[in-house]
């Protein structure tokens, strides 16, 4: 029985943020430091487990108009310190960031009326429809002169100058001609302007809603695109979105690679081809990558030139938005990612174009070398200016109202944090890392602001941090004083697993310490893990089912001819793996397009080095479609994991107890909710009446077995036999219990499984009973429920108390 609660979160290693195609492990350094953390103490106020906000503070920060006068008083009590005791020594930092996020509220709402006004500069900014003109309107503090050009005036400025005033912003309004628009739609459009030393120079708009490339010109630049589809041609939304799940399942989608054709699939196909087949798995969110406009497509996305424009490669906004209302008919939510840590380096279409050597006031970024990564070859924003506040804000707005996305998955927050981007960076988990001069306190305060917008917006949205530094508060409530994100990504555990399954035998395989990597986080502060993602997928690495099984994926897979020891290997390791990270290693789980069924090959952009081909940058649906290969029992063993948590909610439940962890048998049992997981992880041990302790007396069945036909298993595990519970020890006395668990019952584990079991309810009106057969469905390879059931098992009451009702825990329950 592990004896403590893990509060922290530590990455092993993680990677480089971008090196254009791929991420590399020189940009952060490691992380090493575990240990016996509590952040529970006499000093948090708490009501039947929930923490209790100091009420003075969260009115301070909630408060649309709060008062400068009380502000520093009220932040001498700070709530997340009543969380986190280790945070007193840094009372001064959280103080000073605390009062400089007051501050700059306040700003905006004694000039700019509410944040959420601020952040509808898309409305004033770029171009929009008056009465009877069209007015264009761009922050250019450097420009001497500006034009506005295009297909509508010939691309001859001259009677087309815009007018300057103190802010910096140039304003143009073109009156329409004969009663229609002088700029007509789907036209190209620029933005031309005169700097100091008397050069013109033609950009797109900032705010630009569409960009396009002319396809038959080699490294062609982009066009602003002017983009005002009539009534007949704009997408009107129809369905509503999906409610907030408890716990998102992830999968994450690149749409351009998702035609199982090498070339660039269409927002449309995504939509018709692909998200029923996400829908079929069980997933409920989708997070699409790569949507804002990127002219170098093997960025990943990630290298944005035009931020309010959507990536043309695959169709235009109107097909974005086809896109997203057809995920929510499909009961998915539609998740962004976003990338607000940096800015291509492009100058001719990009926002970099705008900077002509002006000082950092006038400037989308900072100056000289801070404003500048130097392994991503980007622009670093300057989030302490008053546009690109209203320019980022704005754009996430924009993103949630006009395409009616469910969220925000927020890139490269490391690099937000602090001003050393985490570049060569050993985060050791000393909090003096954390808070000191190398905090970007200004990049802080445009995460709370930009998080207090978001669910000011859209209360129920879901917002998730890329960060490899564990910073303490990240996912607490900006009310609280933290940063205000909903959940973070646990980007320590895809690492573990690649140091497993390509450098250790199966015999060094340490049950500890996966025990270890898969919880150790900070328990009050919620996080998506996941096994691999399109990280593990880009050239140059390997995804888990391509390391397990390599060349042999090419010529094993096949069902009609006995699997080798390597196929057999990988097969069943790639269903531990993925279940025991998701049960155990977070509030939240994430897939990367794919990597379900175990897709071979890596990732490879087209490219020079080979030959600018697609065939290694698409998804080969036929795989899993094919009946007579085993890329179906992935699959088939994905959609039951994500059935299961349908059923049982264990995903959202905080009750999480590791009872036994042996390194011998290479055998974990853990509870998560009410569900009993047993993973073997031995290769040749099988373990007939092993014992195993849980929680609640009664009788137990098979809810989920890795080693079912279904899954590609050998039938081992009989799924109707009753087991019944036998008592242990002294009840109270978790000492004298079996592994710390009032109660046992025994099983069979094969080598190389995972079984989960659940409690069968003897009263027949709670909604399981007989009913519940526990016995896997031959289409959804998940427990199956009778028609007459009257409750599903996905009901909270089913699983226990909610997470604000039940403290993390890992090891001995308090209550017991």
């Amino acid at each position: 029985m592990h004896d403590f609660y893990f509060s922290c979160y530590h990455p092993q290693a993680c990677r480089d943020h971008r090196c254009i195609t791929r991420r590399t492990r020189a940009a952060h350094g490691s992380m090493e430091f575990f240990g016996k953390l509590s952040f529970l103490s006499s000093q948090t106020l708490t009501v039947h487990g929930k923490v209790e906000r100091n009420v003075a503070f969260a009115t301070l920060l909630d408060n649309e108009n709060p008062t400068m006068t009380s502000s520093q008083d009220e932040t001498e009590n700070i709530a997340i310190m009543g969380l986190d005791p280790g945070l007193e020594g840094f009372k001064d930092h959280l103080k000073y960031r605390t009062q400089k996020y007051v501050e700059q509220k306040n700003l905006i709402e004694n000039f700019e009326g509410s944040l959420e006004d601020f952040a509808q500069g898309y409305l004033k900014f770029g171009f929009n429809r008056g009465q009877d003109c069209i007015v264009y309107r761009e922050w250019a503090p450097a420009a001497q002169e500006a034009q506005l050009i295009g297909d509508f005036n010939g691309w001859d400025g001259f009677k087309h100058q815009m007018e300057k005033d103190q802010f910096g912003v140039w304003t143009l309004k073109i009156p329409n001609s004969g009663g229609t628009p002088a700029i007509p739609h789907n036209s190209r459009v620029k933005f031309r302007f005169r700097h100091g030393d008397g050069t013109w120079v033609d950009r797109i708009p900032a705010w630009i809603k569409y960009a396009t490339v002319d396809p038959t010109k080699f490294a062609a630049a982009y066009d602003g695109v002017y983009w005002d589809p009539t009534p007949p041609e704009r997408y009107e939304f129809k369905y509503p979105r999906p409610p907030k799940p408890m716990s998102p399942r992830i999968y994450e989608a690149h749409v351009g690679m998702s035609s199982s054709e090498p070339c660039i699939n269409s927002y449309r196909e995504f939509a018709d081809n692909v998200l029923p087949r996400i829908q079929a798995n069980n997933y409920n969110t989708v997070q699409l990558m790569a949507v804002m406009e990127h002219s170098y497509y093997a960025s990943f996305g990630y290298h944005v030139t035009n931020f309010f424009a959507v990536s043309s490669r695959s169709g235009t906004p109107e097909d974005l938005k086809y896109l997203i209302d057809k995920a929510h008919s499909l009961g998915l939510r539609v998740l962004m990612d976003v990338v607000h840590s940096h800015a291509s380096n492009n100058v001719t279409d990009g926002l970099n174009g705008f900077d002509v050597g002006q000082s950092a006031q006038e400037s989308y970024f900072h100056a000289g070398d801070r404003g500048y990564h130097k392994l991503w070859d980007s622009r670093l924003f300057n989030y302490a200016n008053w546009e690109v506040l209203r320019f980022l804000l704005s754009n996430l707005r924009w993103w949630l109202e006009e395409f009616k996305f469910d969220g925000f998955r927020f890139d490269g927050v490391t690099s937000m944090l602090y001003h050393h981007h985490g570049i060569n960076m050993a985060f050791t988990g000393d909090y003096n890392e954390y808070f000191s001069e190398s905090t970007d306190v200004d990049a802080v305060v445009y995460l709370m602001l930009a998080n207090l917008v978001i669910h000011k917006i859209l209360p129920d949205a879901t917002v998730i941090a890329e960060d490899v530094s564990g910073m303490p508060a990240l996912g607490r409530l900006v009310s609280e004083g933290g940063i205000g994100f909903d959940y973070r990504l646990a980007m320590a555990i895809p690492d573990k697993w690649i140091d497993y399954v390509m450098n250790k035998k199966d015999e060094e395989w340490s049950m500890n310490d996966i025990v270890l990597t898969l919880t150790n986080r900070r328990y009050t502060e919620k996080c998506i893990s996941y096994a691999e993602s399109h990280d593990q997928s880009i050239v140059g690495d390997k995804t888990i089912a391509f390391s397990l099984m390599d060349k042999e994926m090419y010529s094993g897979m096949s069902c009609l001819t006995d699997a080798s020891p390597t196929v057999e290997r990988g097969v069943a390791l790639h269903k531990m793996i993925h279940f025991i990270t998701m049960a155990l290693g977070g509030d939240g789980y994430l897939i990367f397009m794919g990597n379900e069924f175990g897709h071979p090959d890596w990732i490879d952009f087209p490219r020079e080095g080979n030959g600018w081909s697609y065939e290694k940058c698409r998804r080969q649906w036929s795989l899993v479609d094919a009946d007579h290969l085993r890329y179906k029992f992935l699959n088939a063993f994905n959609r039951a994991i994500n059935s299961l948590d349908d059923r049982f909610s264990f995903l959202s439940s905080t009750k999480q107890i590791v009872s036994s962890s042996n390194e011998e048998e290479k055998i974990i049992v853990f509870e998560r909710g009410d569900l009993v997981f047993v993973f073997n992880f031995h290769p040749e041990n099988s373990y007939d009446g092993y014992k195993i302790g849980c929680d609640l007396p009664g009788k137990y069945r098979v809810a989920l077995d890795s080693d079912a036909w279904e899954f590609g298993g050998h039938g081992r595990v009989a799924h109707d036999v009753d087991h019944f519970t036998s008592p242990e020890g002294i009840p109270g006395v978790p000492e004298t219990n079996f592994n710390g668990r009032p109660n046992s019952f025994k099983v069979l584990s094969p080598p190389r499984t995972c079984v989960v079991y659940y409690k069968v309810e003897e009263d027949l009106d709670d909604g399981y009973g007989e009913d519940f057969t526990g016995i896997l469905d031959p289409v959804t390879g998940a427990v199956a429920l009778e028609e007459n059931s009257d409750k599903s098992a996905s009901s909270q009451e089913d699983v226990g108390p909610t997470p604000e009702d039940m403290e993390f825990q890992m090891g001995d329950e308090s209550d017991d």
